[in-house]
This record gives structure tokens, sequence and C-alpha cells, in this order.
């Protein structure tokens, strides 16, 4: 009996390779072509969300201000005022000291909450997050406004204290201060902290926790040798989540902060509004880009020596 080929088989050993097959073949030798092109989307959108308007910005901050237009001559005169007047540097350095305070705060409060959530509640654990980050579904700008009501002279807190007679006179320096623009950022990126730290100590192996406990760790220990060092990814990415919007945050300065809390944001603003000074706010909008990168690698060191010495 003689053996007929398949028609398909016959098809697929007949025909010619076209272009196709070939992009096939290609796709399986290279890993890296096929991650590119999964990237792809996400590639152009950044190119057109990101990179151009930074294009844009760098061109612009080499120009210079000609009376209510703009002299596009190449100049480095933005970059060196920003450099020598010394209310650009006290405007970075408060918005650092403001962003950093409120990114350690927000960690500190929110790990906690991700602890309990990961390792006690065992049942619904969704239904706990959900809750956990359902004041956050409000507006921003709402959050913002609120807690200028709570830190007012005739707030909640101000009255509170007041009525119980702790205090004859309202507190002046809960409103348009420091202190009022910390607290705001720390409850208003709170869900921002929870969630990557709920993430990485929900994957902590915890035949490891069992492992230290019978090598005779007790909970702090435990905590501090293998808890701590697994959890610190979400700690990292939590506090680059907080830290980088924050420093360059206006609206809660504006609101909230006063003469005293002001911060960078806000005079990048001006120069956008009021101003006119378009190529100041693109120059000093790039220097603080850069200057939040340089912090942030920095930070990521420090972290990841931090880490090696935990563990």
């Amino acid at each position: 009996m003689v053996d007929t080929p398949h028609p398909n088989r016959q098809a697929e050993a007949g025909a010619p390779p076209g272009r196709p097959s070939r992009l096939t073949a290609i796709l399986h030798r290279s890993e890296a072509l096929r991650g590119y092109l999964l990237m792809s989307p996400t590639l152009l959108i950044m190119t057109l969300g990101i990179v151009i308007p930074f294009l844009i910005l760098l061109v612009m901050s080499s120009w210079s201000r000609d009376g209510f237009g703009f002299d596009t001559t190449p100049t480095i005169n933005n970059y060196l005022r920003a450099w020598s007047e010394p209310v650009f540097g006290a405007l970075l350095t408060r918005s650092f000291w403001i962003s950093g305070v409120a990114t350690v705060a927000t960690v500190v409060l929110c790990y906690p909450m991700a602890y309990y959530v990961a390792f006690h509640v065992h049942r619904r654990k969704m239904l706990w997050i959900i809750l956990m980050t359902l004041p956050f579904w409000t507006s921003y700008l709402l959050r913002v406004f609120a807690w200028k009501v709570i830190l007012g002279y005739e707030g909640v807190i101000n009255s509170g204290l007041m009525s119980l007679g702790f205090i004859e006179a309202p507190l002046e320096f809960l409103l348009y201060s420091k202190e009022a623009v910390i607290i705001t950022l720390a409850h208003a990126w709170a869900a921002f902290a929870i969630l990557p730290i709920y993430v990485s100590l929900e994957k902590i192996d915890r035949s490891l926790l069992e492992a230290a406990t019978d090598l005779g760790d007790g909970p702090v220990r435990r905590f501090l040798r293998v808890t701590l060092p697994l959890s610190m990814p979400g700690v990292i990415a939590a506090s680059f989540l907080i830290f980088i919007p924050t420093t360059g945050d206006y609206i809660t300065p504006a609101l909230l902060g006063g003469p005293d809390g002001a911060m960078i944001g806000n005079f990048i603003q001006l120069q956008f509004g009021p101003v006119n000074n378009w190529p100041m706010g693109a120059t000093l909008a790039i220097v603080l880009m850069f200057w939040i990168a340089a912090v942030a690698l920095a930070f990521l060191l420090l972290t990841r020596k931090l880490q090696e010495r935990l563990t």
C-alpha cells in the first residue's frame, strides 16, 4: 500500500518560504525583538507624551524673553541665572525637603496597614484593599480643600481644641505652612504607597518566616532579617511613586502652603502664567527633572546598600 502524503504537509514542503514565515522565524530566534514588539505601543505613547514635550522644553529653555515675545537665539543665560540666583536654590531645597518628609511619613504610615492585610487578613483581602483606597477615589483637589477646612483657623482641629479648653486661640501654624503641605501630601498619596508595599509583602514566602522562627528569631528580629529586606522593592517603588510627583506639585502648596510652603512647582507655574517667561519656566522644569533623577539615583544606591546589609 502506497503511503500518500498529507495535502497540508505536501503544501508546506513544496511552498516557498514567504515573508510571514521568515518574520516568524526571526521572531522565534530573537527574544529581544519579541519584547520590543510587545512594548512598541507603550514606547510610542511614551515618545509622544514624554520625549517630544521634553525636547520642546529643552529647545525653549535656550530662548530668552523679548518683551511679549521670545528671542529664539540660542543662549545659556537661563541656566546661568537658575544656578546663580539664591531664590531658585532655596525653592528647590525646600521642595526636596517637603517632598522627602512627606514620602517618609507616607511610607511609615502605610507600611503597617499593608503588613496587616498581607499577613493577618486571610479572607476577602480585595475588600480590605478597596476599603483602604476608597477615600482616594475622590478628586485630588477635593481632598486638598478638605484638609484646608480641617486645618483652617476655624476648622475641625482648632474648633475641637478650643471647645475642649486646650487652647484659647486658633493655632496659626496648622494652615499656610510647610507642615500643612506635608500632611496633605502624605494623605493624598497614601494609596500609591499601600499597593506596592502590599504586593511586595504578599509575595514573601511564608516558609522563610517559619524557618527564621525555627532558628530562634523572635518577631522583631524576624521582621528585620526577613520581612523588611524582602519587602524593600515595594518600599522603594512606593518612595519613587511619591517623591517624584510631589517634588513638582504646585496645587497643594498654592492652597495650603502660603509664603513659607511655596515650592519650585509654584514658581514654574508663575513663569508659564502671569510672568509670561516661558523660557525660564522651561529651564527650571528641566533643572528640576535632572535634580530629581540625581536624587532618585542616589536613593536607589543607598537602599541597595542597606538591603545588602540587612540580608
